[in-house]
């Protein structure tokens, strides 16, 4: 028996300061089926790059503290080969090159066209050669999660996950045993509505991998502080 669409869905992570912006091309983005995560900083990209695997990063270059062009160059020497497109204001020809000759994968001027946004986008997604993700499975007594792929599966069932429940379940199951916060998870979700959204989201999974949903043996509440991944063993290939 199968449950659900085996499609995983392609996440992406924007990075920009303009709150505004960075809301604008959520929208658009969710609109045309991609799951997006939003960062308004290098230090908040570098927290879901840290637990999430992107299919691309749109990426502003003047941002405060370390910018667009510092993050490139770091996360390139640090060996992390998301695909990076830049986002610039117009007269920053220097500046871009700069980016291209450190790692970043393409740039877009503003302002600029979604449509021609979607089409970098999914120009250098094409591009990319990124290293497979190794296999990850978590045992959850009679279920196993596949990380990769996220789909989980029993003796008598194979189901996969929805866009959000893969971004929560991705971010618990990239640390096993760590707490976190709702708002941690909201973030990493696009940060769209309520926070509560996310005891929805959890819910919905616990319904999928808890033997008892009611008791939690997995998925844990940490009164105060967040929710907690506790398989009963990760293997990794």
């Amino acid at each position: 028996m199968t449950s659900e669409s085996n499609n995983s869905v392609i996440h992406l992570l924007v990075v920009d300061d303009d709150t505004r912006l960075a809301e604008l091309l959520q929208r658009y983005l969710n609109r045309e089926g991609f799951e997006v995560s939003v960062a308004h900083n290098a230090v908040e990209a570098r927290t879901l790059l840290a637990h999430f695997r992107f299919a691309a990063m749109i990426l502003d270059i003047r941002m405060p503290g370390e910018d667009g062009i510092g993050l490139t160059e770091s996360l390139r020497q640090e060996g992390q080969d998301v695909p990076i497109l830049l986002l610039s204001a117009e007269g920053e020809v220097e500046t871009r090159v700069r980016g291209l000759e450190l790692g970043a994968d393409d740039y877009l001027t503003k302002p600029f066209e979604t449509a021609e946004l979607k089409a970098r986008l999914s120009a250098i997604m094409r591009r990319s050669k990124a290293a497979v993700t190794p296999e990850t499975i978590l045992i959850l007594g009679n279920m196993r999660y596949d990380v990769t792929r996220h789909i989980l599966s029993s003796a008598e069932l194979t189901q996969s996950l929805s866009g959000k429940e893969q971004i929560i379940m991705g971010m618990l199951a990239a640390a096993p045993h760590q707490v976190f916060s709702r708002a941690d998870l909201h973030s990493a979700c696009g940060g769209e509505g309520n926070e509560r959204t996310i005891d929805t989201l959890v819910a919905r999974l616990r319904r999928k991998i808890e033997p008892v949903v009611n008791q939690p043996r997995f998925l844990q509440t940490i009164h105060g502080r967040g929710y907690v991944l506790r398989p009963d063993q990760v293997i990794a290939s």
